[in-house]
């Protein structure tokens, strides 16, 4: 192997999915291998711009593919799935076809609690974190970078150990309990693994106190939460434009109907509890109104097929009324997919130059970002690009 191919080798990047055979992730590993054999341009990806396009990121045809999933239908059938639905387009799977089944090959069985009696959360997650490391060793991969695509789950019961490492790691150690929801469980699992983490969804995940304590403790980037895709994001782009000319908004109503594996779980009380907490909290925080009622309706006929409504009544010029509204419709994983290529690149970015704990500059992705209180898009944006810079500057000789 020469110089150049020994560099290239080593600058080698996983992304391991958890959620592997969803559509958001196997959108994002159709729409990978399409970028990289060049027969689709990286539209909607953020890092293919500049600055972060010279910024030392690792390259599209540099990021390996794995994951843990625990439904049986396979990469490929997915995504044959999302061509009947008119999402992908038939010679993109064609031309990628072997490249998602290498990706499936690499997805292992993901933590099922129903599953897995006898054994302890720490258990679980060592066996999870070992398959990130054999994945790594494998592929001879520099790092990896673990994101979370799996369906949301219900707001988490608080407890001590949350707050507290030491208890944590006391509690995951005993059979009898389960002191973590399983996407917690998946991010346990990438700090022993030593790799990078991002929580696209409203679950938990790295966002106890102390998982984020030990990510920080031992060296690892961290970024959440809840992937800003599609109405939060143009919310977060109209919201400060109000404020900017000195309107004040009264109240911001919404509407989203969707339908497929989203729709279905989100049709579940409990596990819509957490998306709407996240999609509301950055309005209300921009907007200054406690009046931002959203509803969430599974339309199983619309697929991935997300419609969202919007009706903002806005007080004006002495006491005039102003109404906006807007309808924003798109295939929610084609929205998504991109967001999760950019996020993995910049985190293997992060920890290469070793930033460690939450880094609020990836705001820019989330609805509620972690170590940021920052919501305005065109805001996140300027840190982003600002953030970039400056790491890729100090890593420079």
């Amino acid at each position: 192997m020469n110089d150049a191919s020994a560099r290239h080798h080593a600058e080698r990047t996983g992304i391991w999915f958890v959620g592997a055979r969803g559509s958001v992730a196997t959108t994002a590993t159709v729409g990978l291998a399409a970028i990289a054999g060049a027969q689709a341009p990286p539209t909607g990806c953020v890092t293919a711009r500049e600055p972060f396009a010279s910024a030392g990121l690792p390259e599209f045809a540099d990021l390996v593919v794995g994951g843990h999933d625990i439904s049986a239908v396979t990469m490929t059938k997915r995504a044959e799935h999302l061509v009947e639905s008119g999402m992908i387009a038939p010679r993109l799977l064609a031309a990628t076809h072997d490249a998602v089944e290498r990706a499936d090959a690499e997805v292992r069985p993901g933590y099922a609690p129903d599953h897995e009696e006898g054994s302890s959360q720490q258990q679980v997650a060592e066996r999870l974190a070992a398959d990130i490391t054999s994945f790594q060793e494998r592929h001879g991969l520099a790092r990896v970078v673990v994101v979370d695509l799996s369906s949301t789950e219900p707001p988490v019961t608080p407890v001590p150990e949350h707050e507290d490492p030491a208890a944590l790691l006391t509690a995951l150690a005993d059979p009898g309990r389960a002191v973590l929801p399983a996407s917690s469980v998946s991010a346990y699992a990438a700090v022993l693994a030593g790799a990078a983490y991002a929580s696209f969804t409203p679950s938990a995940g790295m966002g106890l106190p102390a998982l984020t304590a030990l990510a920080r403790d031992r060296g690892i980037p961290v970024a959440g939460q809840d992937g800003k895709t599609g109405q939060t994001w143009l919310r977060t782009v109209l919201a400060p434009a109000f404020a900017a000319r000195g309107l004040k908004v009264l109240s911001w109503s919404g509407t989203n109907l969707l339908g497929g594996g989203d729709g279905a779980t989100l049709a579940d009380p409990d596990a819509v509890r957490s998306k709407l907490a996240t999609k509301t909290r950055g309005l209300t925080a921009l907007t200054g109104s406690d009046t931002t009622p959203l509803h969430i309706d599974n339309v199983p006929d619309l697929g991935d097929v997300k419609v969202a409504w919007d009706h903002v009544h806005v007080e004006g010029f002495l006491g005039s009324r102003i109404t906006l509204q807007t309808t924003w419709s798109a295939h929610d994983s084609m929205l998504a997919a991109p967001l999760v290529l950019d996020l993995a690149r910049l985190l293997a970015f992060a920890h290469g130059a070793g930033v460690s704990g939450p880094v609020p500059e990836l705001g820019f992705f989330f609805k509620d970002p972690w170590g940021s209180d920052v919501h305005d898009a065109a805001a996140q944006a300027v840190a982003l690009e600002s953030w970039v810079q400056r790491v890729a500057a100090q890593a420079r000789p």
